[in-house]
């Protein structure tokens, strides 16, 4: 060995020593730049107040903090179940091939239930866990903490997936624990937010029902009102009103709003056969778990409101209950927030009340009315005729002793003038002292009578839908023709179809339509076309049309359409 060699382990070393540093060096780099991701987190959850939005960038930033492919933040509700579950790292279809959303059970139940982080390498192998949904994408990794509003538990942050296929390690978690803790003050904020707009949207919906209903708007204007701000006090995603008919035997849905409205406008509803009719005898809201599936809503509202979770409240008091607002979600859907229920069960009870009060006002007028019709009629009884009945007493006491016969003629004539006046007057206080409701006789509740009437020759109660204002617009020919060819209608299939479900639509908007839908044997088993003609010559006189053919899944198809007002241009 040469003198001045150097001994080659002690470089060995300094390269090792230079190695760690470099090591260490960057995972101080690293773990920077993680506290600044956590830090724009932070700072990207804390500059929204809208609570959607704030829920959403809360689950973005955790899956972009911990590198997660999926993420999702379960909201806790009522009977400590999900009540709010927000996804991301899933697309549309792959949401849509779900079968439901998780309801808080098996390892979302453990952290329900005992609220601490936890960290799984493999979520299968946990004896907690309950499987996935039908449609679920499989996910291994898992990592989980709560979301604390002071005291309170308000949901859990849910992370899966690790990216690179490890599992998620102590400084995920730690991570994830602080953007929580940050997440928790945003979502209070947001909450405190949300509930200030909420009351100031409650008290304007309010306020402008109140206000119509007193300035002496017409009920049905009011009551589209209150459909339309239910909905969008609520979220839900349909809202449909229903108002007991004359006799009670019947609720008709008058107005809708939403997804489906057109389908859900009209629905007529037995009162002792629907959920609707419980919340108008009880006065008592209900809440359903699945609208589609319980037995207890009718059949005919099962099928043309398809909902998942929903409520029905009663708009007014118990013993007074002037209506009833069913309320939903979409099939899958995450239900109304409890909130949300708070007020829109609040804002419905007081427009019950300010409907009462209308009612109350009106009553008053109608009465102030007909106390001054009753006036009248008392003075033109007792002034009016008694002194027109005495000239013509006197009159006709002085014929004899007119001279002139022409003049004994023209008094003559006079008398018998005022004979006629004094027939007309009574007949005008006769009219101003019938008070009777034509109300109670208009054309929709002729439509529900023949409805009725027909049932037991068909052998059930066929749907019907009632649109648009058939008692007050709707000319008498045209509403009497119209009840001639419903009765028509239902009697052929009744005779004829052999079917065993009818479905009757009458609209009126631009046209007076009616149609009826059967699922018999069709329109080519129909030897007899004596009420076809009879159908189509109701129509003809009145400018209109008669269509009749096969319907989308078989049976018979009809359409009895008459112009509104004019005399309608249609061709067969």
């Amino acid at each position: 060995m040469e003198p001045d060699a150097q001994p080659i382990l002690p470089q060995l070393r300094l390269d090792d020593l230079l190695a760690e540093l470099q090591s260490r060096l960057q995972a101080v780099l690293a773990t920077r730049d993680r506290v600044h991701a956590l830090l724009e987190a932070v700072v990207a959850i804390g500059g929204n107040l809208d609570l959607e939005v704030v829920l959403h960038k809360i689950v973005e930033a955790a899956v972009s903090l911990v590198r997660a492919r999926y993420g999702a933040l379960g909201v806790i509700g009522q009977g400590r179940q999900l009540a709010e579950f927000i996804p991301v790292g899933l697309d549309d279809e792959q949401i849509g091939s779900i079968d439901h959303w998780p309801q808080g059970l098996g390892i979302l139940g453990r952290l329900i239930s005992d609220p601490r982080p936890l960290r799984l390498a493999d979520l299968s192998t946990d004896p907690h866990s309950s499987g996935f949904p039908g449609g679920h994408p499989p996910m291994r990794s898992f990592l989980g903490v709560p979301i604390r509003i002071r005291d309170e538990v308000y949901g859990n942050l849910y992370l899966t997936e690790k990216e690179g296929g490890g599992p998620f390690d102590e400084e995920d978690e730690t991570l994830l624990v602080a953007l929580a803790a940050a997440a928790g003050v945003a979502i209070d904020n947001a909450r405190l937010y949300e509930e200030a707009r909420r009351q100031e949207r409650w008290l304007r919906a309010s306020a402008e029902v109140t206000r119509e209903l007193l300035s002496g708007t017409g009920s049905t204007q009011v009551l589209a009102l209150v459909t339309t701000r239910a909905l969008e006090l609520s979220g839900a995603d349909l809202v449909a009103l229903g108002v007991p008919t004359g006799d009670g035997q019947r609720l008709v849905n008058t107005h809708a709003a939403g997804e489906g409205a057109s389908k859900a406008l009209g629905l007529v509803l037995p009162s002792n056969q629907s959920l609707s009719g419980q919340v108008i005898a009880t006065g008592k809201p209900v809440i359903v778990e699945d609208f589609g599936m319980d037995e207890r809503v009718h059949p005919v509202a099962r099928e043309n409101m398809p909902l998942g979770r929903a409520v029905l409240l009663p708009l007014g008091a118990p013993g007074d209950v002037r209506g009833v607002l069913t309320l939903g979600r979409d099939p899958g859907s995450p239900p109304l927030t409890q909130q949300a229920m708070e007020m829109v069960t609040t804002f419905a009870a007081q427009a019950g009340i300010a409907l009462e009060l209308a009612g109350h006002r009106q009553d008053s007028e109608r009465l102030a009315v007909l106390q001054d019709r009753d006036r009248i009629a008392r003075d033109l009884h007792d002034l009016v005729i008694q002194r027109l009945y005495a000239t013509g007493m006197s009159l006709q006491g002085a014929v004899p002793l007119i001279t002139r016969p022409e003049v004994a003629d023209r008094v003559s004539s006079a008398v018998d003038a005022l004979d006629e006046t004094i027939r007309e007057i009574r007949s005008a206080i006769f009219s101003l002292q019938s008070h009777s409701d034509v109300k109670r006789h208009g054309l929709r509740a002729k439509i529900l009578d023949v409805v009725e009437e027909m049932t037991v020759p068909l052998g059930f109660a066929p749907s019907l839908r009632l649109v648009g204002p058939l008692d007050d617009e709707v000319p008498a020919e045209a509403g009497e023709h119209l009840l001639g060819a419903l009765r028509e209608a239902l009697s052929n299939a009744a005779r004829h179809a052999g079917a065993s479900k009818v479905e009757v639509s009458v609209e009126y908007g631009s046209d007076l339509v009616l149609r009826v839908r059967d699922n018999g044997r069709g329109i080519g088993s129909t030897t007899r076309r004596s009420g076809l003609a009879n159908l189509a010559e109701r129509a003809s006189g009145l400018g209109g049309v008669l269509r009749v053919g096969s319907g989308e899944n078989g049976g018979t198809d009809l359409e009895w359409r008459v112009g509104r007002g004019e005399p309608s241009a249609l061709s067969l």
